[in-house]
């Protein structure tokens, strides 16, 4: 169905899946913020020769670079919130490995050396 004062196609799905439909949603809204920023879709740019083969393969390549950028700022922030907690832990006077849960058998509780759960949970 089309609406025509607007130009937006509307179609209707069924999600079985929160997180398919959350992702979809994301592609709406980030296809209405490039629509209001720019003036145009991806397709009349596209269809217009707003930009070539080499702008998008530019485009792509920037993009996937600020990715790597947010994964390593992701992963720093996480060391600094597990350092955080460690720092937490040891000042209640803990020395914290009874809260790893990966290895946990029936009632038993594994500690892990240095979080090597998966090692840890083979061996018992």
């Amino acid at each position: 169905m089309m609406d025509a004062k607007s130009g937006i196609e509307r179609k209707s799905y069924g999600f079985r899946d929160p997180v398919v439909m959350n992702v979809f949603d994301k592609f709406i809204q980030r296809s209405n913020l490039g629509f209001e920023k720019y003036g145009r879709t991806l397709d009349s740019e596209r269809r217009g020769k707003h930009k070539d083969l080499a702008g998008y393969l530019n485009d792509i390549q920037e993009e996937l670079m600020d990715a790597v950028l947010y994964i390593q700022a992701a992963r720093e922030e996480l060391a600094e919130l597990s350092e955080a907690r460690m720092n937490i832990i040891g000042q209640n006077g803990n020395d914290g490995l009874h809260y790893c849960t990966a290895g946990e058998k029936g009632d038993v509780m594994v500690t892990c050396d240095n979080c090597d759960c998966y090692r840890n949970e083979k061996e018992v």
